[in-house]
Parts: C-alpha cells; sequence; structure tokens
C-alpha cells in the first residue's frame, strides 16, 4: 500500500514539474510556426533570401527585426504630437465603417488594456464586496466626486476591483475613505494574485500561501514570501 502511495506521489509530482515545461514548449512551438507563416510572404515579397544564402530560417529573422523597429519607430512616431495628430485622424475615418469600427475598436481596447502600466494605480487595497465580511483585492485610482461625501458622510476613493484571472475586467467601486484597507502588495504583486487566481503570491513564489487572520485582513507586517520566510 505504501509503495502505491509512492509511486502515486512520485508520478504527480513528476506531472507536476513536467506539465508547465511541455506546455511552455507548445506554447512557443505554435506562435513560432504562426509568426513564420506570417513573415513567409514579407520574405518572398522582399527576396530577403537571396541576402541570406537561401536561408529562409535567417531571412524570417531578418524579417521580424525589420518588422520590430518599424513598429518601434511607428510608436515613437504616435507619440509626438503630429502623430497623435495623424492617428487621432485615423481612428475618426474607421468610426464611419460599421464592421471594421467594431472589430478595431475592440483589438484598440485590448491592447490599451495591456500596454498601460501598473503605476496608473496608486495602490493596492482591500475593500469589502459584495458583501460584508467578504473581502476583494482591488486598485485605488484616486479620490471620488467631493459630491460623494455629502452621501457617505466621508471622504470616498475610487476603487478599481479586477476580475480573475482576467484583471482587464472588473468593477469601480466608489468606497468610504474608513472602508479602504491598505494592502502590504505592490500593484504588480497584486495583478500578479489576480492573474493566477491565488495560486500565486504576488512575489515570484507560486508555493506561498496569502494568511488572513480572524478580522479577514493579512496580519500586520504579514510575510508575503516563500513559507520559509525568504
Amino acid at each position: 500500500m505504501r509503495l502505491k502511495e509512492s509511486l502515486k506521489s512520485s508520478f504527480l509530482a513528476g506531472v507536476v514539474l513536467v506539465a508547465p515545461l511541455l506546455a511552455t514548449l507548445v506554447i512557443l512551438r505554435f506562435v513560432s510556426d504562426l509568426l513564420a507563416g506570417q513573415l513567409q510572404p514579407i520574405v518572398e515579397s522582399t527576396r530577403l533570401a537571396t541576402y541570406t544564402a537561401n536561408n529562409e530560417l535567417l531571412a524570417q529573422l531578418v524579417a521580424a527585426v525589420v518588422l520590430l523597429v518599424s513598429v518601434t519607430l511607428l510608436g515613437a512616431f504616435a507619440k509626438r504630437p503630429l502623430g497623435q495628430h495623424v492617428f487621432g485622424r485615423t481612428g475618426r475615418l474607421v468610426n464611419f465603417v460599421p464592421v471594421f469600427r467594431t472589430i478595431y475598436g475592440s483589438i484598440k481596447q485590448m491592447a490599451n488594456s495591456v500596454s498601460s502600466r501598473s503605476s496608473d494605480f496608486e495602490s493596492a487595497v482591500y475593500v469589502e464586496y459584495e458583501r460584508d465580511g467578504l473581502y476583494r483585492l482591488g486598485l485605488k485610482t484616486g479620490n471620488s466626486p467631493s459630491d460623494v461625501e455629502d452621501v457617505a458622510g466621508e471622504p470616498a476613493h475610487n476603487v478599481f476591483v479586477p476580475g480573475s484571472p482576467n484583471p482587464t475586467q472588473g468593477a469601480l467601486l466608489l468606497v468610504p475613505e474608513s472602508r479602504v484597507y491598505d494592502a502590504d502588495l505592490s500593484v504588480r504583486a497584486a495583478i500578479r494574485i489576480l492573474m493566477t487566481t491565488g495560486m500565486a503570491d504576488g512575489s515570484g513564489n507560486g508555493d506561498a500561501v496569502l494568511e488572513f487572520d480572524d478580522s479577514g485582513l493579512p496580519p500586520v507586517g504579514a510575510d508575503y514570501g516563500s513559507e520559509d520566510g525568504t
């Protein structure tokens, strides 16, 4: 019986070790094949292979580098006033095409969400939501409108409560100041916890556990590193 349990435990440990590696390799292979398929028409149309001794792989790498440099230069231009003016007009023209407008708008919104920096949020906080005694991890974005104080009886903060594992979806809450609890986490660590559905503690160590005391909040001075305190 002990041998059976030992073999089972060893097998599960092996699966935990090998499965992420295999999944990573499969994803990388899929992405590389996808990119190669997209770059091949560029290589053929520009005859890059003739400049790389007919080495298709090297030609695709050159095409990828040229594409990355072009996108970077385009982004640098888009950040300047003239670029903002040009691309602003492009966006307005796109809005006149019904189907294209829907697709373009959705993809642009996703890109803006991904590219937005975590520093855009002030700090990570805990709020009681959706009921008392149930705490959610939120990101404070600023102070609420002044007239909220007339309703709440105290100043309030704007808190974005992200979804998990997709933190780009969530709800904006206007929370009274006394009901917002500062978290001993960086914004990046909080987003990491949300994206891994709590399986990671945000410090880069997925084995650590985020512990709460009887009040439902992390203990003061709690260590968010690994279980051995490192």
